[in-house]
């Protein structure tokens, strides 16, 4: 080493090497798959992105001379609510990273099996802003569109402008659009236009239909409260550069004393397989303990997308006891998928607003527990003469 390496070397703080040796650990930490389960996927023993995942370069200043105490400067919450895809060979989640300002912004950790080594790019996302700047930004789903562009629609909140000044607290949600052909330059595209009061949740359909963008919303009367409107509709746009959406319709409602009694929205982009369009969504339901989220499937036409043609009953998956605290306590959310030609199935999720994990399948297995799981009947009597019904099935083996 020469002697000017040797002066910047003595100029970083003296818990690098310790900090880059812990962080090189997490990074390269074997994900291994749990004994446990159902049949239907798989989880793992470890969350795949975490807030320790943040590169110490985000975190802290390296100068010896500005960070005498080698201070963390930049806190780092959670990671969470990834969006995925498959690119280049290599499993890219757009994460919503949030420090400890509460602030969110989108960052891309990339791993080269899907299962672990995930690892953030040097530098978060840059998201252009709108004349109207986002204060928040979050929950970015990838659709690599057959126009050719990868899209990255997310939740932009402002401050509620109509709300008096004493309430801090009111926002507004909507969509904001942004693509990019290298997930590095990103151009922004106007936020959604819809006539609902506040829209989150909203996902592109990978293909044109009819010549028109197909979008999933979830159209709702306050940042919070769905109010009069709730469910994931479906909606058309003639010009992404003018997102104005027509003929928006609810093809997945809000029903009484089920997993999305409260709420739902749609995760990632639905994936086109032989049987229909295989959707991953979430519902919330209020308990005692407060609102409840869990994941839930259903399956829609392939040559029309507004069609539900299968929904197992209940939810897919919830909260297990690993995952069920964080910041926001008895939550799953997933707004990214990844289907391999071979058919297997990466789905990221994140737990309690807090981490991110991966649960591994196949498609002919997730196509058979949307054909062959029992629907809902919606009554306890209905339940107990579905378990009956395969009770009698199984002794007449």
């Amino acid at each position: 080493m020469n002697h000017t390496n040797q002066a910047r070397e003595s100029r970083k703080i003296e818990n690098h090497d310790t900090l880059m040796e812990n962080y090189r650990k997490l990074i390269e930490k074997p994900n291994i798959p749990l004994e446990d389960g159902n049949g239907i996927f798989q989880r793992y023993s470890n969350p795949v992105v975490t807030a320790a995942h943040a590169p110490v370069s985000w975190r802290y200043d390296l100068n010896a001379t500005t960070n005498p105490y080698g201070m963390e400067r930049v806190g780092i919450n959670s990671a969470f609510n990834p969006g995925a895809i498959k690119w280049k060979g290599k499993y890219l989640l757009a994460v919503r990273v949030e420090g400890v300002d509460r602030k969110s912004f989108i960052a891309i950790a990339e791993s080269p099996n899907g299962i672990d080594n995930f690892e953030f790019w040097e530098y978060p996302v840059e998201l252009p802003e709108t004349d109207d700047p986002d204060v928040n930004v979050y929950d970015m789903r990838l659709t690599a569109h057959e126009d050719g562009w990868i899209y990255g629609i997310f939740c932009t909140e402002r401050k509620d402008p109509s709300a008096p000044g004493t309430d801090t607290g009111a926002a507004v949600a909507n969509a904001g659009i942004a693509r990019t052909k290298d997930l590095i330059n990103w151009e922004r595209l106007p936020d959604l236009i819809s006539g609902s009061g506040q829209q989150r949740n909203v996902v592109l359909h990978p293909e044109f239909v009819n010549g028109k963008y197909a979008l999933y919303t979830r159209p709702q009367d306050g940042f919070i409260e769905v109010g009069n409107g709730g469910g994931i509709g479906l909606g058309y746009v003639r010009d992404i550069t003018n997102p104005v959406v027509e003929n928006e319709k609810i093809i997945q409602e809000k029903v009484y004393h089920t997993v999305y009694e409260l709420k739902n929205g749609l995760g990632p982009a639905p994936l086109k397989t032989k049987e229909g369009w295989l959707h991953l969504a979430h519902g919330v339901r209020n308990t005692a303990a407060g609102l409840r989220y869990t994941l839930y499937m259903f399956m829609t036409d392939l040559d029309d997308i507004s069609r539900v043609i299968y929904q197992p009953g209940g939810y897919f998956m919830a909260p297990d006891h690993r995952e069920i605290t964080g910041d926001v306590s008895n939550v799953l959310f997933s707004n990214g998928w990844v289907m391999e030609d071979d058919g297997r199935v990466f789905i990221y999720y994140a737990s309690s607003d807090t981490r991110c994990h991966v649960a591994t399948s196949h498609i002919d297995q997730l196509l058979d527990y949307v054909k062959n799981t029992p629907q809902d009947k919606f009554t306890s009597a209905g339940s107990v003469r579905t378990i009956v019904a395969q009770i009698n099935r199984n002794k007449a083996l």
